[in-house]
């Protein structure tokens, strides 16, 4: 062959393949930038622990922002406790308060395109009606008479009394939340387990690996507002600190929740001026229970004494570094039914808490430290959960303030199981607790103080109007009158304070932090509900 051909076919060999290597790159580059804008169409946040098994019917290990994310309720809760429509487009109540009719939407489908109507409405009630005993703390569940279809979007549940807080419990995560057909098991009951994670909510599993991440892709047929993000990656980190180093590395774009972080880090973050940082309104009131049951604690003067013998203002502030504000209020006044609550703030003043000791007729001796009465000691224990840093701090500062005022504070720190169980069952002098917050209160935490079992009840037992607060409690989730429900709030929550047994400490907050291509993030009105819908990353 002429070395003039050859050359002429090298060229275009050469040629050719140039052209396939930029065709290539720009295939590859294409490709890359289409994965970039996945990769910054997707939300990464850290969570301490596996999401669970998805099912919306049962409780722990499931995680209710990865449950809320999936499945949806009939109404749900909004700002200021107002209740809203969702899977249920509107209701009406009869007049004798026992017969709840829903009007259906008519567009809802779930994720995998079957239709969401009254009869899969029944079988989702029906199935967690099979198991009252893991539901009996939401009240509305074992005061349900009949489910019933009317027609395809009309679905009626009929009562056996009056609970006025049915729409605000039907409003909750977990349990009454809507599984498509094709997650049921073959025998229809949901308590052992789901065939895989079928709702009708925005985001859809995508990919998941146990105790390592999990990926939810948005549901592109959802009914409702769309998320602006195309997916959420939940890596599973159960370390605080190492969630804070890999949030610096920019490995996560956001963390969030209650103590998923420690206030220190947050407020370290927050400092460097490098993220965006965001405090809810309060979700719940920590508390400190006094139990009345003990001798020395009967004595409603003791208990005010107490109260006025710390510096709320400070220990609040100085814990938390101004994240929580101190409270007034046993409950959030955002709850409804709250707002109005009559109590006066107390003040600190060592002076008139030594002066209510000694008029109780504990008397500091000479050349003592601690009080005495008939020659014991004015000496309490307080528990408190040890793996939570803001009750153990709060717990010693208390120890100190009060040891100025002649009585002594003995601590116990113990694990979370241990300090539920003990409270339950009486064991204790003080405990911290914390209400449940929105949608369950106030009716929740109204009923868990009226019920034997929960601490509460035995807390309250030297209150001379106990017997009455009682009354009022079983009557107020009966009633269908909203001012006489306000009117016995207002006498309930009013009294359970003025007498001392339950001192509000401060008020709560989920705490968010994320990295400034991060925006429009907002918490929900609803403690548990995922707050992801309206983030948006710039592009």
């Amino acid at each position: 062959m002429h070395s003039g051909k050859i050359r002429s076919k090298i060229k275009i060999t050469f040629l050719s393949m140039l052209i396939f290597s930029i065709l290539l790159a720009g295939c590859t580059n294409a490709g890359n930038s289409t994965e970039m804008k996945k990769h910054n169409n997707m939300v990464t946040i850290a969570w301490p622990r596996d999401i669970g098994e998805m099912n919306p019917h049962v409780y722990n290990p499931s995680q209710l922002f990865a449950q809320s994310m999936v499945y949806e309720p009939l109404v749900t809760y909004g700002t200021g406790g107002k209740l809203k429509p969702h899977l249920a487009e509107s209701w009406d109540l009869s007049n004798d308060g026992k017969v709840y009719t829903f009007h259906l939407r008519k567009d809802v489908k779930f994720s995998d395109g079957t239709t969401f109507n009254a009869k899969i409405a029944k079988k989702n009630f029906d199935s967690i009606l099979k198991h009252p005993e893991l539901h009996s703390w939401l009240g509305f569940i074992t005061k349900i008479a009949q489910t019933k279809v009317i027609d395809d979007h009309t679905f009626q549940l009929t009562m056996t009394e009056p609970y006025y807080p049915t729409i605000q419990e039907l409003a909750v995560v977990r349990p009454v939340r809507f599984l498509g057909e094709a997650g049921f098991p073959q025998d229809g009951d949901t308590s052992k387990g789901v065939a895989k994670p079928v709702g009708t909510g925005p985001w859809v599993l995508d990919e998941y690996k146990a105790d390592e991440y999990a990926i939810f892709k948005r549901n592109e047929n959802y009914w409702g507002e769309k998320p602006k993000v195309e997916k959420i990656k939940v890596k599973v980190i159960p370390d605080a600190e190492t969630r804070v180093l890999a949030f610096e590395k920019g490995e996560l774009d956001l963390i969030y929740g209650e103590g998923v972080i420690s206030l220190d880090a947050y407020k370290q973050l927050q400092s460097t001026g490098q993220y965006e940082t965001s405090l809810s309104e309060p979700v719940a009131t920590r508390q400190l229970v006094m139990n009345t049951k003990k001798e020395q604690l009967s004595d409603e003067r003791v208990r005010q004494a107490l109260h006025y013998g710390f510096d709320k203002d400070a220990m609040v502030e100085g814990i938390t570094s101004g994240l929580e504000e101190k409270a007034d209020h046993i409950l959030p006044t955002t709850f409804p039914y709250t707002s109005d609550i009559d109590v006066k703030p107390v003040k600190y003043d060592a002076e008139k808490a030594k002066a209510l000791l000694d008029a109780a007729g504990w008397k500091l001796p000479n050349g003592k430290t601690v009080r005495e009465k008939d020659g014991k000691p004015l000496e309490f224990s307080l528990m408190y959960d040890s793996a939570e840093s803001i009750q153990k701090a709060m717990a010693e500062t208390l120890q100190a303030e009060w040891a100025a005022i002649g009585v002594k504070l003995n601590l116990e720190g113990v694990e979370l199981a241990t300090q539920v169980k003990r409270f339950k069952a009486n064991e204790f002098d003080m405990n911290f607790f914390s209400n449940y917050g929105a949608p369950y209160d106030p009716h929740t935490f109204v009923n868990i103080v009226a019920s034997k079992g929960f601490g509460f009840n035995e807390a309250i037992s030297a209150y001379p109007n106990k017997d009455k607060l009682l009354k009022q409690m079983a009557k107020v989730p009966q009633t269908t009158d909203e001012k006489e429900r306000q009117k016995l709030y207002s006498s309930i929550l009013t009294s359970l304070q003025d007498q001392g047994a339950i001192v509000p400490i401060s008020y709560i907050k989920k705490t968010a932090i994320y990295q400034k291509n991060m925006t429009d993030f907002t918490f929900p009105a609803n403690r548990d509900e995922h707050p992801f819908t309206g983030i948006r990353m710039k592009q």
